[in-house]
C-alpha cells in the first residue's frame, strides 16, 4: 500500500435496535425521531457522504487511488445496495480506485437476503464481515442481539453464492453466562461455515451502556479473566488446526484473507473517516466530525465542514502508537527502534516466554502465545 494513499471508513449510523453491550456512535429510528423508520431518518444521508468525500479531494492533495474501503456501523446493509454504490462512484471518480481495491461492508445477518447481497456484490463490495458473536441464543440474548444464529449459516452461504471470496465472521467471548463448552460449540459452528477470516474480541463492558447497568447492579456476573484467557487459548488453538493463522491479536484468516483495511490502521496509514462522529488521520493530523447525524446533517447542509475537533500527534504520541499497534502483529517491533533500557525491561519476557527467542535473535520484539495474554503488561514496559 503506497505512502501516500488515502483510504477511506465510511460510517453509517443507523440500527434498528441498539445491543445491550454497544457503545458506539449508532442510533435507532426512534432515538431520532419518534415514530420514524430507517428510511425516513436515512433520506439524503448519502449525499451527506458524498459532500464530504467532495472536501475530502480538496483537503489532502494524494495522487494514488485509493486501497481499501471499509463501511461500518451501525449497520451497513440497512442501506438501500445502489445508495451505498453512489457513495462509492462518487469516491472512485473523484480518487480513483487500485486495481485490487478492498471494500469491506459490516452486515447483520438478519437484514440480509441473497437478492441483497448479490446487490451489494454488484456495486462493487468485494469483502463482508458478518455479525455473529455467539452460536448460543442466551449467550446472544445477554448480549441483546437480535439475529437468529440459523440466519449466519444461511447468509455466509448466500455470500458465498453471490461471488463473495472474502467473508469473515466477528465473535466475542467473556460475556455473561457463556461457559467453556458454549465457547467451544460457537467457534465450531463460525468454522463450519464458509469463511475465510474470524475476529474474535474479549467483551469490555463500557461505561453507559445497558449491560454495564446491569454489571453495577449486580444482575450479571463478568466471568474472571483466567476464563477469559483460557477461551483466547482454545479459539486460538482450533483456528489454527483450521488453517486460520493469527495476523493480529483478534484476528486469523486463511492465507490472502486478511483484511487489508485494518491493517493500513495498524501500520499508520491516512485514511479519511466520512459520516457522523467518524475519526480520520492524514499525515499525524487526527481529527473527528461532530458525533450526532443531525449536527453532521446541518453542517454539511450549511456548506461548513462537519470536522468538529483535530489534533497534531506529537513525535511521543506518534511512537507510544506505532509500539501499540505493531507488537499487536507477528512480526512484531524492529529491536533497533526501540532504545537499550527498553530492551534491557524486555529481556525478563524473553526468559519468561512471553517474546519468541528466534524472533529475537533476528532483531525483532515478538509475541508467543502466553505473551499476546499479556500484550497490554508489556506495551507498558516498553513505554514506561
Amino acid at each position: 500500500m503506497p505512502n501516500n494513499s488515502l483510504s477511506f471508513y465510511i460510517h453509517i449510523p443507523y440500527c434498528t435496535k441498539r445491543c445491550g453491550y454497544c457503545d458506539f456512535n449508532t442510533y435507532t429510528p426512534g432515538e431520532l425521531k419518534p415514530g420514524s423508520d430507517i428510511a425516513q431518518v436515512s433520506d439524503g444521508y448519502i449525499d451527506l457522504l458524498i459532500k464530504e468525500g467532495k472536501i475530502a479531494r480538496s483537503e489532502v492533495s494524494t495522487s494514488e487511488p485509493i486501497p481499501t474501503i471499509f463501511f461500518g456501523g451501525g449497520t451497513p446493509t440497512l442501506m438501500a445496495p445502489e445508495d451505498l454504490g453512489r457513495t462509492l462512484r462518487s469516491l472512485e471518480s473523484d480518487f480513483g480506485f487500485a486495481p485490487d481495491i478492498e471494500i469491506t461492508i459490516e452486515a447483520n445477518p438478519d437484514t440480509v437476503s441473497k437478492e441483497k447481497l448479490a446487490a451489494l456484490r454488484e456495486v462493487g463490495i468485494n469483502r463482508i464481515s458478518f455479525g455473529m458473536q455467539s452460536a448460543a441464543p442466551h449467550v446472544l440474548k445477554v448480549l441483546d442481539r437480535t439475529h437468529n444464529p440459523e440466519n449466519v449459516v444461511k447468509a455466509t452461504a448466500w455470500a458465498r453464492e453471490v461471488g463473495f471470496k472474502n467473508i469473515s465472521v466477528d465473535l466475542i467471548y467473556g460475556t455473561p453466562s457463556e461457559t467453556l463448552a458454549d465457547w467451544e460449540v460457537t467457534i465450531d459452528a463460525a468454522l463450519a461455515l464458509p469463511i475465510n477470516h474470524i475476529s474474535a474480541y474479549a467483551l469490555i463492558v463500557e461505561s453507559g451502556t445497558k449491560l454495564a447497568a446491569e454489571v453495577k447492579r449486580g444482575e450479571i456476573i463478568i466471568p474472571d479473566d483466567d476464563q477469559t484467557a483460557d477461551k483466547y487459548l482454545i479459539a486460538d488453538e482450533k483456528f489454527g488446526k483450521a488453517g486460520f493463522d493469527w495476523y493480529e491479536l483478534s484476528n486469523w484468516s486463511k492465507d490472502g484473507g486478511e483484511c487489508r483495511h485494518n491493517i493500513a490502521y495498524w501500520q499508520g496509514a491516512n485514511w479519511w473517516g466520512l459520516g457522523p462522529g467518524a475519526h480520520s488521520h492524514v499525515d499525524g493530523k487526527r481529527f473527528w466530525n461532530v458525533k450526532h447525524p443531525t449536527a453532521y446533517r446541518e453542517r454539511l447542509e450549511g456548506n461548513l465542514s462537519p470536522i468538529m475537533d483535530s489534533e497534531i500527534l506529537t513525535n511521543e504520541e506518534r511512537e507510544s502508537e506505532r509500539v501499540m499497534l505493531e507488537i499487536r502483529m507477528p512480526r512484531g517491533i524492529a529491536k533497533s527502534s526501540l532504545s537499550e533500557q527498553s530492551i534491557s525491561k524486555l529481556e525478563s519476557f524473553l526468559t519468561g516466554g512471553q517474546l519468541s527467542p528466534s524472533e529475537w535473535d533476528q532483531g525483532q520484539v515478538a509475541l508467543t502465545i502466553s505473551g499476546r495474554l499479556m500484550a497490554d503488561r508489556i506495551v507498558r514496559e516498553i513505554l514506561m
